[in-house]
């Protein structure tokens, strides 16, 4: 992954609620939350990374929510599923 935006800043969040993967800001403005999952369908996803990525959400204020997995894709509630080789196609756009 390449970052071609200069002000795209990458963090990783672990608290007691559990882990999110990837926190996207440009400058204090949260833009994205990022979950990777080894996921091939909507029952090998674990509550626990879901729970993580909703509460993350409530507390940064960000409804913009993406969990990456394996092979499974769908939009459900306010998170998209995206499989890994869709969004790495789409990353290149």
């Amino acid at each position: 992954f390449q970052n071609k935006n200069p002000f795209l800043q990458i963090f990783y969040r672990k608290n007691s609620h559990g882990e999110v993967g990837f926190i996207l800001s440009e400058g204090k403005v949260i833009t994205k939350l990022i979950q990777v999952s080894y996921a091939n369908s909507k029952n090998d996803l674990k509550k626990r990374e879901i729970r993580s990525l909703i509460k993350a959400s409530e507390e940064l204020k960000c409804k913009n929510l993406l969990v990456i997995t394996w092979d499974y894709g769908e939009e459900q509630d306010e998170i998209k599923f995206i499989p890994l080789w869709k969004w790495l196609l789409e990353v290149e756009k």
